[in-house]
């Protein structure tokens, strides 16, 4: 199965371990709960969709990798204790609590969260001192005396002996032992995942076209040379933080995250051509609503691929715009809260700064817990960082001015907060016009009732933030295309048909 397909799965498995009877008895015991074993190749995002399960079902994550650990790290480490057996007093060995099991109780302690998921990676290339108690551990959840605390469900992961030396077989009574899921790398699923972390679109594009180079482990006289999501998506990273900064996107740069000397020259030659259509199409003045006719005409007769990295452009730039605004609607939605709270506050105590105050604290623990818990997104991050910052700046204000009374305290924060609303409002005037504006080009470029409209609804379908303002603000155009289009099946056909055009 794909990776989207094995989070699904995990996160179905979890959810059923945690499910407790009405005398809040898990419905399937602990000891029948089997540890699920994800296996693949590497770089497949075996660990980010962990991740995402801890963030989607709010558990707590705690994530080891198995090849850092020792006999002693694991089991803990020895110690001798006095005890009285028939009347005589015995030295017996017992063990200090594991590091892996003390770090969940760790996480419980500190975040309140009581159910989550030990991740612990590369499972089956533990040392062989290690190995024998592994067994035990997959079936009893135990490391020496201690076990996994109860709600704390059991995932494991590791790659196929044929990618790691250091792999070893599992027999037929660990196998019995473990719910097995094997994931293949699969690229329209992590298509989308591309497009929630905001993966460059010259990436996105370029797979679109060249979806064999988006994984690929090959042997050469040179040895391994290799392409993994991994790499593309820090790949990604890097090349943003370099056009931010001015810094040249060369071969060198692209061949150290994609270690595939091909691919790494194939992409980088792309990247060039991906920028010089940026500019050629002017794509600023697209979305603006302010391009020549020369353009559209220069779109019309251009190769497919050349048409799909425009759209490529057109949606990174439209998207851009997009997540701003519903970055903007998230941390409006949350100083909403804030300022209703602040409303019942200031009627009850004077010091209306002490309400801002505690507000302030709750969203720093909540980001300080999320973070440990490994289950805020970014996102969520960003707007609790956004509304702290807000919320320091109305502190101040109420310090400065001193209102007389709770009523002039609320009428001075939700001053600030319609001036926020009014920017909202601007944002989402913007965006919708911006998107108007792709529509407007592209139908004027090309076949309305052609592929590349078609696969401009569905790549607007697929992207959740462009998915997330359609449905809340509304876009006639979007509506009017999407009505008759089968787009996701043909969409396979149209992509195929041109996976075998050349960028050179």
């Amino acid at each position: 199965m794909n990776i989207k397909q094995a989070k699904d799965d995990i996160k179905n498995a979890v959810s059923a371990y945690l499910t407790k009877d009405k005398f809040g008895n898990f419905v399937i015991p602990i000891e029948k709960q089997r540890p699920i074993f994800l296996i693949g190749a590497p770089g497949i995002g075996k660990t980010a969709i962990m991740e995402q399960i801890a963030e989607e079902m709010k558990i707590g994550l705690v994530s080891y990798s198995m090849t850092h650990h020792t006999r002693q790290s694991a089991l803990g480490l020895p110690f001798i204790v006095k005890k009285n057996y028939g009347g005589e007093e015995y030295s017996v060995s017992e063990y200090t609590m594991s590091e892996i099991i003390a770090s969940v109780y760790d996480m419980i302690e500190f975040t309140g969260v009581t159910e989550g998921i030990l991740f612990l990676d590369e499972i089956n290339c533990v040392s062989e001192t290690l190995a024998p108690a592994m067994l035990q551990f997959l079936q009893y959840k135990t490391f020496g005396r201690h076990r996994v605390p109860d709600g704390w469900i059991v995932v494991t992961a590791g790659n196929p002996p044929e990618y790691n030396n250091s792999v070893r077989e599992f027999d037929i009574v660990t196998w019995d032992r473990l719910k097995r899921i094997d994931v293949e790398a699969n690229y329209d699923a992590w298509k989308e995942y591309a497009y929630a972390k905001c993966v460059h679109a010259a990436i996105i594009t370029y797979l679109d076209i060249k979806k064999d180079d988006f994984y690929k482990i090959e042997t050469t006289v040179d040895g391994k040379s290799f392409a993994t999501a991994r790499g593309w998506s820090d790949l990604s990273e890097m090349i943003k933080l370099y056009e931010q900064k001015g810094f040249a996107v060369n071969e060198q740069l692209i061949g150290q995250y994609l270690q595939n000397k091909k691919i790494a020259k194939s992409f980088a030659i792309y990247y060039d051509l991906f920028n010089k259509y940026k500019s050629d199409y002017q794509v600023v003045k697209i979305l603006e609503g302010k391009a020549d006719k020369e353009i559209a005409e220069r779109a019309k007769n251009a190769k497919f691929d050349e048409r799909l990295s425009l759209i490529g452009l057109m949606l990174d730039g439209l998207v851009e715009v997009i997540r701003e605004t519903f970055l903007s609607e998230s941390e409006l939605t949350e100083l909403m809260g804030c300022l209703k709270t602040a409303k019942f506050d200031f009627t009850v105590d004077k010091n209306f700064e002490d309400s801002l105050t505690r507000q302030i604290e709750a969203k720093q623990k909540e980001i300080a817990v999320g973070k440990k818990a490994s289950n805020i997104s970014g996102d969520r991050e960003y707007v609790l960082h956004a509304t702290i910052e807000t919320l320091f700046d109305e502190r101040a204000s109420l310090i400065e001015k001193q209102p007389k009374d709770a009523a002039e305290a609320f009428k001075l924060v939700k001053a600030d907060f319609d001036k926020r609303k009014k920017s909202l409002e601007k944002g989402v005037t913007k965006s919708s016009g911006m998107l108007s504006n792709v529509f407007k080009f592209c139908e004027e470029a090309f076949d309305k009732n052609g592929q590349e409209l078609l696969i401009l609804v569905t790549e607007l379908t697929i992207n959740p933030y462009a998915t997330h303002f359609i449905s809340r603000y509304g876009c006639k155009e979007y509506f009017e295309h999407n009505k008759d289009m089968l787009f996701f099946e043909r969409k396979k056909e149209i992509i195929s048909e041109i996976e075998a055009l050349g960028l050179d």
